[in-house]
């Protein structure tokens, strides 16, 4: 099964962008892997740019392609739990298990429709940019755990 992260904007940062890198890298070794980003909208209305994001990250997607969505209201997961999880998707056949980071100003209604599951990194609120790098870091830890091996002790 393929992984693959949509993201809101380029990562600015060149820390930041230093560990996307690093991580981008690590699981290549254990998943097909892609990343999207789509366009940032820009301008004085919060409710706007989130409905036009939302609507690039739904264009991105496969009719009926599972969508998990970065969400700080969302399900908090153990490392062990999203691995477990993750796995359970790819057993039913699935080619494709998108995740998605929303923008500045957070998912639209229609994102959060659109989601197949809400995941949670925590109920703090994290830059978009650092929710990036914290995916990654996470999906290569599932893929270490999934094969039993000991990065997530």
């Amino acid at each position: 099964m393929k992984l693959r992260l949509i993201a809101v904007g380029k990562i600015r940062e060149p820390y930041v962008a230093q560990a996307c890198d690093d991580f981008r890298t690590r699981l290549a070794r254990y998943e097909a892997f892609e990343e999207i980003e789509v366009a940032a909208s820009h301008g004085g209305d919060p409710e706007r740019a989130m409905a036009e994001e939302g609507e690039r990250i739904v264009r991105a997607l496969a009719p009926g392609e599972p969508l998990w969505l970065l969400e700080r209201t969302g399900t908090q997961l153990s490392s062990v739990e999203l691995g477990e999880r993750i796995a359970s998707v790819a057993a039913t056949g699935v080619t494709r298990l998108s995740f998605a980071v929303a923008g500045t100003y957070g998912a639209s209604p229609a994102l959060l429709e659109r989601a197949t599951f809400r995941l949670s990194l925590s109920k703090l609120t994290f830059l978009h940019e650092w929710s990036r790098a914290l995916v990654l870091e996470q999906l290569y830890r599932a893929a270490k755990i999934a094969r039993n091996e000991p990065y997530h002790h």
